[in-house]
């Protein structure tokens, strides 16, 4: 039963990115073909977003090698389909094909950019520079994701003063949003609230904020829960639970698009999503993948054991 309750949105845009960042993390290549399909059945079950690849280098994502063959494929698709992409040739790729939605993926910590990118904080902001300008000046947005906002499995808990910095420097360069993520999961409610308290204050406002959960310690919809009340109405998922991150250690899976969905329907929020046909196309998936998914939802409704 949907029980609304006040001081949270009435509607919420949930940003999927299962087909992207949760495909990414397979050890077996997902084929192209199937990867279509479930672009497809994510948008036919009212996903309005639908992040669907990244344009990195095959030596690095090998799962996702095959953008230039996949973006023809969901043409059709009723949804914005924004990409992923690492530099300026990715960016070139992307344009190349009619994309007009794209995201970069920086770091709060200077061990996940090393990591990540193989390089300091400073130099991956050098990197995006002319990235998000050139995307901009053909008319796309640019989302920036700033991944270990809460903790690093490297440094422990980042400070909040840090976190804003990055985050700042990332708009400037001219983000459209900025996705905040808990790349480890190790994020808790009142965490989250002082950082988006922090970002208020430094002049990012929750209308170009989104949040990024993962699910290691089990908070990721209590998480959720504190932005929605901080003001925040865009919310990163992954259908079915899938992904996390190959670069951290400790990395569990991705918010589950259905756990939220659930969550949201009972506070009598909107989000245009079709919980049974969503659940019925994490099934779909799971069966490619060989092995159940890990959203509870999912297994709930589906009856999976």
């Amino acid at each position: 039963m949907a029980v609304p309750q006040d001081g949270l949105p009435a509607r919420v845009r949930i940003h999927e990115v299962g087909a992207r960042d949760g495909l990414q993390n397979e050890k077996n290549v997902v084929p192209t073909e199937v990867k279509a399909e479930f672009i497809h059945r994510l948008a036919d079950a009212g996903l309005h977003t639908v992040e669907a690849t990244s344009f990195v280098h095959p030596k690095w994502v090998p799962q996702l090698a095959d953008a230039e063959q996949l973006m023809p494929l969901i043409g059709d698709v009723a949804a914005r389909l924004p990409v992923l992409v690492p530099n300026e040739r990715g960016l070139e790729r992307a344009l190349a094909l009619g994309v007009r939605e794209i995201a970069v993926f920086g770091s709060a910590t200077e061990s996940f950019a090393q990591a990540n990118l193989n390089r300091t904080v400073d130099a991956s902001l050098a990197m995006f520079e002319p990235v998000v300008a050139k995307a901009r000046q053909a008319g796309a947005t640019v989302r920036g994701y700033l991944s270990m906002c809460f903790g690093d499995p490297w440094e422990g808990p980042v400070p909040l003063p840090q976190v804003v910095g990055v985050a700042r420097r990332l708009f400037d360069l001219g983000c459209t949003e900025l996705s905040l993520g808990d790349t480890i999961g190790v994020a808790t409610p009142g965490h989250v609230g002082a950082l988006l308290t922090a970002l208020g204050e430094a002049g990012l406002g929750p209308q170009v904020l989104a949040v990024h959960f993962h699910d290691t310690y089990g908070q990721a919809l209590a998480n959720t829960l504190a932005a929605l009340r901080h003001g925040v109405t865009t919310v990163d998922a992954s259908a079915g639970g899938l992904g996390g991150c190959p670069y951290a250690r400790s990395a569990t899976g991705n918010l589950a698009t259905e756990d939220l969905v659930w969550m949201l329907n009972g506070l009598g929020i909107d989000t245009g999503v079709d919980l049974a046909r969503l659940t019925a196309t994490s099934v779909w998936m799971a069966g490619h993948l060989g092995r159940p998914s890990p959203s509870r939802t999912v297994r709930a409704l589906s009856h999976e054991e």
